[in-house]
């Protein structure tokens, strides 16, 4: 049986924190989620694997233990010529801090490997498995409460949803959940609802939802952090002679002014104009307007009468 190496697993060093940890896993969870690929066998083991290795690296007393586990590996396999239970070994003195078996319920889930039974499961032989294994008399069947799993979905806001906020039914499972989209949230952002995830265990608490938001791409805005930019057409007569031209932003119709000699391609920027900066009140990024002269057609006579006069004035 080889050595399962979670952090490889989620593609994390071994001292990564916390939330790196879960910022790993909740991508990777989205990635081989059964939903986004079913009938994929290959993604729901992948799906497994991550949820195994994270399951034991979210808990600081479990990653240590595994992390003694680690640092152990190759001694158990030479004691014991790689047949036997780890789980053995560690209660024989092998490891640290083992004083009792960890099976796959303190684990939150029991779908997981042999390497995880072998080493966080097993008992000793012709014991029941309900049996005592703790110096202080405390059973398996007294475990203590188990959160339910998080469950994780994405959600797809389009500009002026994230602009303004707003409210969304979702369907989890049979329920209809009315879900409330705050002002400003931003691509890639995780919104949490609690108690929404799996039922927990042994009267522990449910698990979360969260929720990976998508900004849908715009027909005229491209949003950069808190900016907005896009492409403002001129008239060629307005962009030489300078005028005003009416912008429609997210926060409402505005008058631009073209000053006088613009060039093409030149941005202009309107502050104050552009999306809610999340959680603080009454802060905005800007609006960036690319100038994009139009160039006229069709010219009637006396229009190319007259730019070849302007053009002679030039020369």
């Amino acid at each position: 049986m080889d050595f399962k190496d979670y952090y490889s697993l989620l593609g994390i060093s071994k001292t990564a924190t916390e939330a790196e940890i879960k910022k790993a896993y909740r991508k990777l969870a989205v990635k081989y989620h059964p939903d986004k690929n079913p009938g994929n066998k290959q993604a729901e083991e992948k799906f497994k694997e991550m949820g195994e290795a994270y399951e034991v690296l979210k808990d600081p007393e479990k990653r240590k233990k595994y992390d003694t586990l680690g640092s152990n590996w190759k001694q158990y396999e030479q004691t014991s010529g790689g047949g036997a239970d780890f789980s053995q070994w560690a209660r024989q003195g092998g490891g640290k801090d083992y004083s009792r078996t960890y099976g796959a319920e303190d684990f939150g889930g029991s779908d997981f490997s042999d390497f995880f039974n072998s080493f966080f499961g097993g008992a000793y032989p012709g014991q029941d498995f309900r049996g005592d294994y703790s110096n202080q008399g405390r059973g398996r069947s007294g475990g203590r409460p188990v959160k339910g799993q998080d469950y994780e979905a994405s959600l797809e806001v389009t500009l002026e949803g994230a602009y303004k906020g707003s409210k969304r039914m979702i369907t989890l499972g049979d329920e209809q959940l009315s879900v409330t989209i705050p002002q400003g949230v931003y691509d890639g952002q995780v919104l949490r609802v609690k108690g929404k995830g799996a039922q927990g265990r042994r009267g522990g608490e449910p698990g979360d939802l969260y929720m990976h938001v998508k900004i849908l791409p715009d027909n005229v805005f491209e949003i950069r952090e808190n900016d907005l930019y896009c492409d403002l057409h001129v008239p060629l007569y307005m962009a030489v002679l300078g005028g005003e031209v009416n912008v429609h932003p997210p926060k409402g119709n505005v008058t631009m002014k073209i000053p006088k000699e613009t060039q093409n391609g030149k941005v202009l920027r309107m502050k104050g104009l552009g999306m809610p900066v999340y959680r603080k009140k009454n802060e905005f990024g800007d609006l960036y307007l690319k100038i994009i002269i139009d160039i006229p057609q069709n010219l009637s006579p006396r229009e190319i009468e007259l730019f070849t006069q302007l053009a002679a004035l030039r020369h």
